[in-house]
């Protein structure tokens, strides 16, 4: 991304126009308070309860919540029927929120359309559209350095507030770093977090610029960049009473930091026969595959499928110059070794097997242990 910084000079009444050139890329991620990552949190506690006891439920659960309301709605079919009142409040409990018997949780469920499970049950795509997977060299998480140091950040942050029992700050908070990659160092920082009322502005300052030293200084970058804490001075209503949270409204926080394209498919709520997930994933192991076996630096891969159909209707890759082979010949090989059916995805990384909880928050990709981060 190149970011077109244009200044004037003015010397005797000529104006001079200058133009600078600066490779500044930004990234964010938030946190699991965040009220878009409550309701993330609460679908996928959903998806992972109901395959634990039914592997071939089909589930699209979303959520909604406001202050202390709390909706359930979707699309489920399963012998199983979750606890959702103890899935909620274990999430809201996870988070750190408080008041937890003030929540009201409705839900507004019903049974997946049979239209759509006629062409998932012969083990076909369970809807149409593009999905995307992208890795890159520049950091051991094979992701991109300003959304990795966002999130570490916001990882560190969630320590800090769990060993303070949420005393000083909250759980709601964001993070953004941006990057200038010509020079290779981190130009801004900006984290953003929710505060207890007693807390000064400066106290705040004081905690995150600390944790945002850290982060830089363990990834060997520079720590002499610019520090935005909490720009607007306060930050003392935060999660679902300052905003309304929806489940699949951070999907750029959830993959790549905007890096990379997206096919627009949320993961969260949705089991594997769902390509939104399984083959976003399918598709990050690709990447990733490529890059770790030192065939290129960097790569993106598009899977495409039709609904009810099992194999993709198309296979993209692209490795931005940095291949070290044909790229032909990468794209074939991909072709040959992967099963890209929704069946062989599912099976070859587990899929209804996985703890989701895990990956609802702080991004699905970069985890350790993960099927398709292995």
């Amino acid at each position: 991304m190149v970011f077109l910084c244009l200044f004037e000079a003015f010397s005797h009444s000529v104006c001079k126009i200058e133009r600078i050139i600066f490779m500044l890329f930004s990234s964010e991620q938030v946190s699991n308070g965040h009220p878009d990552k409550i309701c993330d949190q609460i679908s996928d506690a959903i998806v992972t309860d109901i395959l634990k006891h039914d592997p071939k439920g089909r589930i699209a659960a979303e959520c909604c919540i406001k202050d202390y309301d709390i909706v359930i709605l979707g699309e489920i079919t399963s012998s199983h029927t979750p606890d959702y009142d103890t899935l909620c409040r274990n999430v809201l409990k996870n988070v750190g929120l408080e008041d937890l018997d003030r929540y009201k949780i409705q839900e507004l469920i019903s049974v997946q359309s049979p239209d759509i499970a006629m062409g998932v049950d012969h083990d076909g795509a369970g809807d149409q559209g593009m999905m995307f997977g992208y890795a890159t060299k520049e950091t051991k998480e094979m992701l991109p350095i300003p959304y990795v140091l966002s999130t570490r950040a916001l990882q560190k942050l969630r320590a800090f507030n769990l060993e303070n029992a949420f005393s000083i700050l909250k759980p709601d908070a964001k993070a953004q770093v941006s990057y200038d990659y010509k020079e290779n160092r981190i130009d801004t920082f900006l984290i953003s977090s929710q505060h207890s009322e007693s807390v000064s502005l400066s106290q705040v300052r004081e905690i995150i610029q600390k944790i945002m030293v850290e982060t830089a200084a363990e990834m060997n970058l520079n720590t002499d960049f610019r520090i935005l804490v909490n720009p607007t001075g306060r930050f003392v209503l935060g999660s679902s009473f300052a905003d309304s949270g929806l489940t699949g409204r951070k999907i750029i926080a959830d993959t790549y930091g905007g890096a990379a394209h997206h096919g627009g498919g949320a993961f969260s709520g949705k089991d594997p026969s769902k390509v939104d997930r399984s083959a976003a994933y399918m598709a990050r192991k690709i990447a990733k595959d490529l890059v770790s076996a030192g065939k290129t630096d960097r790569c993106e891969v598009q899977l495409a499928y039709a609904i009810g159909v099992a194999e993709p209707v198309s296979v993209y890759l692209d490795c931005f110059g940095t291949e070290h082979e044909n790229v032909g010949d990468l794209w074939r090989s991909v072709i040959e070794k992967y099963d890209l059916t929704p069946k062989g995805i599912i099976s070859n990384l587990n899929l209804l097997n996985t703890d989701y909880n895990l990956v609802s928050s702080y991004g699905h990709f970069g985890k350790e242990n993960l099927p398709w981060e292995i």
